[in-house]
């Protein structure tokens, strides 16, 4: 019997199963959608779908080098516990792998093949839920590269090899010594996850966040009464320190607070031997911006009590 994509579409999303596997299931029965959706279940696939609404705000960052291509993403669980689990860091350390052969968008790496399972990433990551029991998903990815130079990477918290709770990648340009630099790249990273930046210079601060607080230091400097050229130059002042503190070049370098970033990386082109220029980074911290349900412990065992 002929089954239609939009029929696999439809069991897809009734059950949260993979493609594959919502054919099959449609194939099986004859096109009936009630008792392919009933196989599936019988067969413990779609029992993911059970878990597709839950929050999932744990899990890990898995980043991956190849050359001068970085990759990081973020797969998401619902608890600590199953970051622990050594099929969930597989799965996490794959992707990361796959991604490396992507332009690094979240829909090029779900669509990519994981050699693991022959299916691609999306249904792997959908088939690992029924499997370990807990939502996840692909939320975030990022990828950086040079054509002469080194990304630098940094993983805080980490859990294994390539693992952890926070990934920093960090793009450095330069025809020197390759070695030299990963190592002050490497400290950069570990700048960039300490004091999260919002740009590289202030120049590249996003204008609208700019605006915003020039705005908010325009109403503060009004308040205090002073005539309007006075309130100018304030407001002038209060921005000069803003852009140093979120752009990445003049901020004072972890490392050594003594420098600015800008400082450390002029100083490191001598063992170097070549100018160095920061292309870029980013910076993905597990969970970050993901809304977390608040359990209710005392409400949990009223309600088991009177099921």
């Amino acid at each position: 019997m002929s089954i239609s994509a939009s029929q696999v579409k439809e069991l897809r999303e009734k059950t949260g199963a993979g493609m594959m596997d919502c054919k099959k299931a449609l194939q099986e029965n004859n096109g009936d959608m009630e008792a392919a959706v009933d196989w599936l279940r019988a067969k413990g696939i779609a029992k993911a779908d059970k878990k597709s609404g839950r929050t999932a705000a744990e899990g890990l960052i898995g980043v991956a080098v190849d050359g001068n291509r970085a990759v990081a993403v973020e797969i998401n669980s619902e608890t600590d516990f199953v970051a622990r689990n050594e099929a969930f860091q597989d799965l996490v350390r794959g992707v990361a792998n796959v991604a490396l052969g992507t332009d690094g968008t979240v829909d090029a790496i779900a669509a990519s093949t994981f050699p693991q399972t022959g299916k691609s990433v999306a249904d792997s990551i959908t088939d690992a839920v029924a499997t370990i029991g807990e939502n996840m998903n692909l939320r975030r990815a990022a990828m950086l590269s040079v054509d002469n130079g080194v990304v630098a990477t940094y993983i805080h918290n980490s859990v294994a090899d390539g693992l952890g709770k926070l990934g920093v990648l960090v793009a450095l340009e330069s025809t020197g010594d390759a070695a030299a630099l990963g190592a002050i790249g490497k400290q950069v990273a570990m700048h960039v996850a300490a004091t999260n930046p919002l740009a590289v210079t202030s120049a590249d601060v996003d204008a609208e966040v700019a605006d915003r607080e020039r705005a908010i230091f325009s109403e503060q400097a009004r308040e205090s009464g002073k005539p309007e050229n006075i309130i100018e130059k304030m407001v002038e002042g209060r921005m000069r320190k803003f852009f140093e503190e979120v752009a990445l070049m003049s901020q004072s370098f972890v490392i050594n607070p003594d420098q600015t970033v800008e400082a450390a990386l002029k100083e490191a082109e001598a063992s170097v031997g070549a100018p160095i220029k920061v292309s870029g980074f980013a910076r993905i911290q597990l969970g970050e911006g993901v809304e977390k349900e608040e359990a209710d412990f005392a409400a949990e065992v009223a309600a088991a009590a009177n099921a």
